[in-house]
């Protein structure tokens, strides 16, 4: 996992830092929105089965919600 600069106390993120930063930022969010809108399914929060069961689940309410 790769994470992004933090800046050092009293001193500024160079110029080539927060460029590599901010497309670090850019490239996880549409995952973190992903994983937003899955959690907001209540059915993931009440399933009683398998995991390996609900990856076709997740993969149904990720295609219905790109095509929202």
């Amino acid at each position: 996992m790769t994470t992004g600069t933090k800046r050092r106390p009293l001193q500024e993120l160079t110029l080539t830092e927060k460029t590599v930063s901010r497309a670090l930022s850019a490239s996880r969010a549409p995952i973190e929105r992903g994983v937003a809108r899955l959690k907001a399914w209540r059915i993931f929060r009440r399933s009683r089965c398998t995991p390996n069961r609900m990856m076709p689940i997740a993969r149904a309410i990720l295609t219905l919600e790109q095509q929202r």
